[in-house]
């Protein structure tokens, strides 16, 4: 939706000399410091458990129709990006003033925030795959503005959407110089084949002015909306149904044994269709966890921590935690499980600490 006139006063508007960086490279291509290599990809699947044998063994591949073992397309970004060192040294050295860049990609943030869209938030990634990265590929990425919006208003508050396209070429590692120069990796870049597009959205707003509120008091339980009803299906239904009678049940594959959460109509491991449920103890520890402020939704407290618990099963489930202050909350803390009747048809499952925290914390 655009933006009133009104929202927009006595703010410039440098919409023509963004428009004139749209189609513009952001800067050179960046180049992977190494081949795409079979370790790196086996610490990645390691990490986010994916078991999937056609990224480590070709015989697999060729079983399911392609040459070679291939990288997960969700490693792309991965082979180009900055070690957290580089990084690091790139935010001090734009802290202290001392990285003014004069790129495309810089002087648009410039100009956005001299309009006063000094915010920002990532809203979207969209990624197309022209083919499976393998071993010995080289790959590079050129980003270019794709797009910069008028302005909009937004739940956020009022800003423009600037679309970034990065483009990702490969050629064999065998091909690239043991140390490129600009001009040959740009060159090299231009010739070789097309592997992958990523377009990467945010949004630079001005965040709405709120007046100062008195303090915040708790609304009474009945004027509090309801909270939002779940999607059921036939496979996803035991489980807010086993919820309701306070039972937290785990759907488990009839072949292999195997635990999946969130449910799904198939095993992932043997692709059998057959599953009963495990009731879990509802004892685990907290594997990853979000601290939500923003965008809040009435039927929610904020600030609102959930957790990504670690069964004591074996898998894991997202809940909300409570009874500990989010500055509390650390990876593997023991939690348990109890259930909260939002209503007459709606119980979930909470995560709360153990005893054995309740001690430490103690």
């Amino acid at each position: 939706m655009s933006a009133r006139p009104d929202e927009l006063a006595a703010r410039p508007d440098h919409g023509a000399a963004l428009q004139a960086l749209v189609g513009q490279p952001s800067g050179g291509p960046q180049l992977s410091p190494h081949a795409v290599n079979a370790p790196m990809i086996r610490h990645w699947v390691e990490a986010m458990g994916d078991t999937n044998p056609v990224y480590v063994s070709d015989r697999a591949a060729r079983d399911c129709g392609h040459p070679e073992a291939m990288a997960p397309a969700t490693m792309l970004q991965a082979w180009v990006m900055r070690g957290l060192r580089a990084s690091q040294l790139a935010d001090a050295a734009r802290a202290a003033g001392e990285a003014e860049g004069s790129g495309p990609h810089d002087t648009a943030m410039r100009l956005l925030d001299a309009e006063g869209f000094t915010s920002v938030v990532a809203t979207n990634c969209e990624q197309h795959y022209d083919r499976p990265l393998v071993i010995g590929d080289r790959l590079m990425a050129r980003s270019y503005i794709e797009e910069i919006t008028e302005p909009k208003r937004t739940g956020l508050g009022v800003g423009r959407f600037v679309t970034t396209r990065l483009d990702f070429t490969a050629v064999p590692d065998a091909e690239v110089p043991e140390e490129p120069s600009p001009s040959e990796v740009d060159a090299m870049a231009a010739g070789g084949e097309r592997v992958a597009t990523m377009r990467f959205r945010i949004l630079k707003f001005l965040p709405p002015v709120r007046a100062a509120a008195a303090p915040p008091q708790a609304a009474p339980p009945a004027a509090r909306p309801l909270r939002p009803r779940p999607a059921l299906t036939q496979d996803n239904r035991f489980w807010f149904e086993g919820a309701l009678a306070h039972k937290l049940l785990i759907q488990r594959c009839t072949s292999c044994g195997t635990l999946r959460h969130p449910p799904l109509p198939a095993c992932g491991v043997c692709g059998a269709l057959d599953w009963d449920t495990l009731e879990a103890s509802g004892r685990g520890e907290l594997y990853s966890f979000v601290v939500v402020h923003y965008p809040q939704v009435a039927a929610f407290e904020y600030p609102l921590p959930i957790g990504l618990v670690a069964l004591e099963e074996g898998t894991r489930v997202v809940a909300n935690i409570e009874g500990i202050a989010p500055g509390a909350l650390r990876i593997g803390l023991p939690l348990e499980v109890r259930f909260v009747d939002y209503d007459d048809e709606l119980s979930l499952p909470v995560f709360g600490p153990a005893a054995s925290a309740h001690e430490a914390m103690a």
